[in-house]
Parts: structure tokens; C-alpha cells; sequence
């Protein structure tokens, strides 16, 4: 399940993209156009800055800004860096997957495929198409 934190991150990247056209967005304006607490909107920006998908800026003029145009971010990179990766099962969350019955487990396909399809479709998803 996405967590108010992915989903508030995508509602803030889909702001600037509709708001900002290259100048910095103040977060208190993010905030009262999403009806969104500017204090957790703190926690949440700062980690899209510390990621590297937007950047911000103080004092006189400041606030924050997409660095890229949105064509150029998927839904999966902003959620996969607020959410951390999504794995419907525990046993694929492990790289080498070391659950005992991954040889006679009959349910691990359906969970890998299923897997396969919100990854995918998240990442082929633009900012863009959201806008």
C-alpha cells in the first residue's frame, strides 16, 4: 500500500510542475494549494532534495523547483525514494531470495509477475501523464 508520504510527494511534484516553469515554488504556497500541512511537507521535500529530484533554495525568492523537465520522472522514482521498494511478499524483497520453499512454492510466480506489473507500471508512468 502507498503510504501519505508517496502520495503527498507525487501531489508536490506534480505542483511544481504545474507552478514553477523554472523559478522556485515557496513551499507555503505548495502547501495551501494541496491542503497539506506545510510541516510535514518539510520532511517529505527534504528528502526529494537529498534524492536529487528537486532542488530548493532560501531566503528572498527561494523555495523549491523540479531539476528536471517532467517528461523525465516516472512515478516510480519519486515513490521507490519516499516509500522505499514495494514488494508484495517478503521473500521477494531478499536479492537472492533465500526462502526455504522457493523451489516448491507454489504461489512465488503469481507474487513475481504481480511484482513485475506495479513495477513496471509505475516506472513507465511520467510526472507528465499526471499533469
Amino acid at each position: 500500500m502507498i503510504s501519505t508520504r508517496g502520495r503527498y510527494a507525487v501531489r508536490v511534484m506534480i505542483d511544481l510542475a504545474e507552478n514553477g516553469n523554472d523559478r522556485y515554488i515557496p513551499l507555503k504556497d505548495i502547501a495551501a494549494r494541496q491542503e497539506i500541512s506545510k510541516k510535514y511537507l518539510e520532511i517529505i521535500v527534504k528528502d526529494l532534495v537529498a534524492g536529487g529530484l528537486i532542488a530548493g533554495a532560501s531566503g528572498k525568492g527561494g523555495g523549491y523547483r523540479l531539476v528536471r523537465k517532467p517528461e523525465e520522472y516516472t512515478i516510480g522514482e519519486i515513490l521507490e525514494l519516499t516509500e522505499g521498494e514495494y514488494y508484495p511478499v517478503a521473500c521477494l524483497s531478499d536479492e537472492n531470495n533465500c526462502c526455504p520453499r522457493k523451489d516448491t512454492c507454489k504461489t512465488l510466480p503469481m507474487w513475481s509477475e504481480y511484482n513485475d506489473l506495479v513495477h513496471e507500471f509505475f516506472f513507465k508512468k511520467k510526472l507528465s501523464d499526471l499533469l
